[in-house]
């Protein structure tokens, strides 16, 4: 039934693309770019899913969260084109605590309704959170220095952000090099007794026929913003932190409730926590350097209630995978963490 739905609404993407083409309504064209990019996140997801069975969770999450966050990483592009810089550090900040509180609580809501408990590597996911702390300090720090040094030209904080744009990007590297690598076996899990549905190669072309049809969504879904801005009053900073992070997270979310389900928190976890780290570490940097090929360009300064958001995330989440096991109040916490932030977020002028 639900696997329908999602087929059902694929139409979307002819109606969306029909719409631009007669220049309807920017406001309509941009729910429907929403709503496509939603079952292709669906497929991305699910693609993923099947791939981590012949791959194993430590890859499979990996790819989960890279082409998951595809739909982050070229709304971002196209944003940073269109002059969109403050959307951009806002979709960052939203997908950085809707991973981690909304993609993670949901998960752990859903599987620990039909699980007591849920089990999984403590030690592989506070590996993950603790990168994710080093990424608070790489985005503290240039906010930091503008505050203390507010005489400083621009010119400085761009290089600033530069290098350590560059540091983060390092740091990403070695922790991919730790998870898929030197230190696999934190992320084994029986795959035997997962029968996969798809076959590898059908799994791969569903895989990039899903992305490329994301990016097509994102260009058509970003040159709509202003227009949603205008007619809803809505900010750019609420836009980019609940609305835009929540259709870019679609994959990731779909991806992490069906695993938990599944009784596979190690692979849950992968998707969500570890597609936190990817924005933060990966995405974020990617972005300060894509910029420099652009009009205008991105920094790493972002403001102090996004800051306070990320940071907070991250700690209930560490403490919440501490102990190696979840249930559905753990999830609950989580999922009313993100309500309170996200209410703030709309209110926050």
């Amino acid at each position: 039934m639900v696997d329908k739905i999602f087929l059902g609404l694929l139409i979307f993407i002819p109606v969306t693309l029909f719409l631009r083409y007669l220049h309807a309504s920017s406001l309509m064209v941009f729910f429907l770019a929403a709503l496509a990019i939603v079952p292709l996140a669906k497929y991305i997801g699910e693609a993923t899913e099947e791939l981590s069975i012949y791959t194993g969770p430590a890859w499979g999450g990996f790819l989960n969260a890279t082409f998951g966050n595809a739909t982050e990483l070229l709304i971002g592009i196209f944003a940073i084109r269109a002059g969109l810089v403050d959307v951009v550090k806002a979709s960052i900040t939203g997908s950085i605590i809707g991973n981690l509180l909304l993609v993670t609580g949901t998960a752990m809501l859903v599987g620990g309704w039909r699980h007591k408990k849920q089990e999984f590597n403590r030690t592989g996911s506070l590996a993950a959170s603790s990168t994710l702390l080093l990424a608070v300090i790489a985005l503290v720090v240039p906010a930091i220095f503008l505050q203390t040094a507010p005489d400083i030209g621009v010119k400085i904080i761009d290089e600033l952000s530069i290098f350590v744009s560059i540091f983060m990007l390092i740091v990403y590297g070695a922790s991919l090099f730790f998870t898929l690598y030197t230190h696999k076996h934190l992320y084994t899990e029986d795959v035997g007794k997962y029968e996969a549905k798809w076959s590898r190669v059908k799994s791969i072309f569903i895989l990039l026929f899903s992305t490329l049809a994301v990016a097509w969504m994102s260009e058509i879904l970003v040159s709509s913003i202003e227009p949603v801005v205008a007619s809803f009053g809505w900010t750019e900073l609420f836009i980019g932190v609940i609305f835009i992070a929540i259709i870019g997270n679609a994959a990731e979310h779909t991806s992490a409730i069906i695993t938990a389900m599944k009784n596979r928190m190690d692979l849950s976890l992968q998707v969500s926590i570890g597609s936190a780290t990817q924005i933060a570490m990966f995405v974020a940097p990617f972005l300060v350097l894509v910029s420099l090929f652009f009009k205008t360009q991105m920094s790493l300064v972002f403001n102090v209630f996004e800051l306070a958001a990320i940071l907070l995330s991250i700690l209930i989440v560490n403490l919440v995978v501490s102990d190696g096991e979840s249930n559905w109040l753990e999830g609950v916490q989580l999922l009313m963490a993100y309500a309170i932030i996200a209410v703030a977020f709309f209110f926050h002028p």
